[in-house]
């Protein structure tokens, strides 16, 4: 078979049960439904859309070369994956392909984890990147998106947004959810109408979601070290304190098994620090991933030192909101007693280099935080590319320590995929390996930018060489979301996103 070819020839292009998601009008009520259950932390009960009842159908793929772990990203050679039920059942290297098999030629890695997105983000791409000003006045520019914004607007962008990830060869998204409330600040019928539309989303676009509901109380610090109210757009994200924000968020039930609920802080700028032991006490009594940015603008530690006489990192730690549910985001500018703070708790260090470097952040002090573990986002999706992102993060510490070597390619296809996934309360993703989700992303090495590659050495190309328009075919819990690079339940992305974007503008 041809490197052009869709893998295998049993199952031919995606059929009734065998791609994740619904139709987003039936995704939507769905979640308009659930939307007062109870939360229980981790898992929605199952609301699966119609026809997938039966679950995916039993598979047999047989990858040319496939990394499987190896510390060094060395890839193996004839590996067979077996599925069943959405689960890897089997992974046995050094095999012939047997004739019942699927085939991906080049190399196939466990599905990629996006553990920070702002899915709104998306309609700023190619607007606000050029020319001065800072990260400050850019934040403008995203709140007079973010008040465009209605649930069924969100839930197109966000569609096409995480449609364009699953081209990509993301399987799973970390939404860092806040732009809950309609304009001005009201609340729609359904307080979590924003959070539904972005699960919703999710099922259309074929990959899981941990929804990070955001608590965020405060416009800012200001020169004195007190807080700002909410002003403008940002009455949007407002639930009064974190009570009203533990209640709404308790009463959200996603519809679908391909989401979880989980907690997030804005900043130590948006909650004020006597309330961030009830956003941690809330994620913590329910298991549930905590995130948080952290650090990325020195003007933060800046104004935190005056209201607090703290760094952000050690008013976390007081708050007990440093643990190893915790993903710090950005993490920029850390002191000395910051990083040693953040290695002794556990948590994770979400790295998102080119919105870091888009925004003129800084560059984060990555080797010295090691060994906590790393995770990637998209953040602002100035780019949607995991690749890019996992390659900068060594790039961007040999800048910072003229060294080269940090971090190599099995590292930074960890952060891309077994941490960042569980770092989102998906443990059980992000390896091949038996009992792991059924995610396969299949990158050939037959395109211009990886031509000439040594296959055993596929893994060191797609990290360091390769971009998200390499990837081919994306399987997600068992389920073919792109063949042959076409979305099977978008399969227009782009027209989706041009069309919706042009309407917010």
């Amino acid at each position: 078979m041809s490197g052009g070819e869709a893998p295998g020839t049993a199952a031919g292009g995606p059929g009734p049960g065998d791609v994740p998601g619904a139709a987003s009008g039936a995704g939507l009520r769905g979640a308009g439904e659930r939307a007062s259950g109870a939360l229980d932390g981790r898992r929605a009960p199952a609301a699966r859309p119609s026809g997938a009842g039966r679950g995916p159908a039993p598979r047999r793929v047989w990858c040319e070369w496939a990394w499987t772990g190896a510390e060094d990203g060395a890839p193996d050679h004839g590996v067979l994956v077996e599925i069943s039920g959405g689960r890897i059942t089997t992974v046995a290297a050094g095999t012939r392909a047997p004739a019942d098999a699927e085939t991906l030629t080049g190399l196939t890695l466990p599905g990629l984890a996006n553990a920070h997105s702002h899915a709104f983000h998306r309609a700023l791409r190619g607007r606000t990147h050029t020319g001065g000003g800072s990260f400050w006045t850019w934040r403008e520019a995203m709140y007079r998106v973010a008040d465009r914004l209605d649930p069924d607007t969100y839930l197109r962008l966000a569609r096409a947004a995480y449609a364009e990830m699953a081209l990509a060869g993301v399987t799973c998204v970390g939404e860092f959810h806040y732009l809950h409330h309609a304009p001005g600040g009201s609340r729609y019928a359904d307080p979590n109408a924003m959070g539904a539309a972005l699960v919703a989303a999710a099922a259309d676009a074929g990959v899981r979601i941990t929804l990070l509901d955001v608590c965020y109380l405060s416009g800012g610090l200001d020169d004195r070290g007190a807080h700002r109210p909410l002003d403008g757009p940002q009455r949007r994200f407002g639930d009064g304190d974190a009570a009203g924000w533990a209640e709404r968020v308790a009463r959200f039930a996603p519809a679908g098994d391909h989401a979880l609920v989980g907690a997030a802080a804005h900043s130590v700028r948006a909650v004020p620090a006597a309330q961030l032991p009830d956003v941690a006490a809330f994620a913590a009594d329910r298991d549930a991933p905590l995130h948080v940015h952290v650090s990325e603008q020195p003007a933060e530690n800046t104004a935190c030192l005056g209201a607090y006489g703290r760094t952000p990192t050690r008013v976390l730690s007081d708050a007990g909101a440093l643990t190893p549910r915790t993903s710090l985001v950005h993490a920029t500018h850390l002191t000395d007693d910051d990083v040693g703070a953040v290695r002794l708790s556990g948590a994770t260090v979400c790295l998102c280099p080119t919105t870091e470097r888009d925004l003129a952040d800084g560059l984060p002090r990555t080797g010295d935080l090691l060994p906590a573990p790393l995770s990637l986002g998209t953040d602002q999706h100035a780019q949607l590319d995991l690749f890019e992102e996992a390659r900068a993060v060594e790039l961007h510490e040999r800048l910072r320590t003229h060294r080269r070597g940090t971090l190599g390619t099995g590292a930074l296809l960890r952060a891309a995929t077994a941490h960042g996934h569980a770092s989102l309360g998906w443990a059980d993703a992000g390896a091949l390996r038996a009992g792991a989700r059924a995610d396969l992303v299949n990158v050939p090495l037959d395109g211009v930018r990886l031509a000439g590659a040594d296959p055993a050495r596929a893994a060191d190309a797609v990290v360091f060489a390769g971009s998200a328009a390499d990837v081919r075919h994306v399987m997600a819990d068992g389920r073919w979301t792109v063949r042959d690079g076409v979305h099977a339940l978008v399969p227009d992305t782009a027209r989706e996103l041009d069309t919706v974007i042009k309407e917010i503008h």
